[in-house]
């Protein structure tokens, strides 16, 4: 980790409001990287899901919009937005598109993907709908694969482990 903190990062919403994720979660975040149509979109109901159900408990669920893989992420912000809350219901904060691979990866997931997931891998994302769970603070506590579904019996055992009980 650098100096900053990952709350500090410089972020842009899907709107265009510069902002950091320190501002968009004031406790435990889960960051991952969205696509509307890749065959793993279909998450998007359990992500909604977990930010309704642990929101008032500290949980802020935050979608980072990439065309990094296959193109599978083409839209326009207004297209993107309207596809999200029209079709899964999404009203968890949307950043703006976002490489989080190669040489433009954004700050953001620069420090993100340090985080090493359960075998022990750290580095590039493999894919669409990879999850970091990050604790009050900004410390990456858990990283998800892309194929590891947002309400699989980990992901909600290490969100409860962050949250106040």
């Amino acid at each position: 980790m650098t100096d900053t903190s990952l709350t500090d990062i410089a972020v842009t919403t899907l709107d265009g409001r510069d902002t950091t994720l320190g501002e968009l979660s004031d406790g435990a975040t889960l960051v991952v990287n969205v696509a509307s149509k890749c065959g793993l979109t279909p998450q998007y109901t359990a992500l909604e899901k977990l930010a309704q159900d642990y929101r008032d408990r500290g949980l802020t669920v935050i979608g980072v919009p990439c065309n990094q893989f296959m193109g599978q992420e083409p839209g326009t912000a207004e297209e993107i937005q309207e596809f999200c809350s029209t079709t899964y219901g999404v009203t968890f904060p949307l950043l703006a598109k976002t490489d989080v691979n190669g040489a433009d990866r954004h700050p953001l997931y620069a420090e993100l993907t340090k985080a090493a997931d359960d075998s022990g891998e750290a580095g590039d994302i493999q894919w669409n709908f990879e999850k970091f769970l990050l604790a009050p603070g900004g410390t990456v506590v858990k990283r998800f694969r892309p194929r590891t579904e947002p309400d699989a019996p980990e992901v909600i055992a290490a969100i409860e482990d962050v949250l106040p009980r």
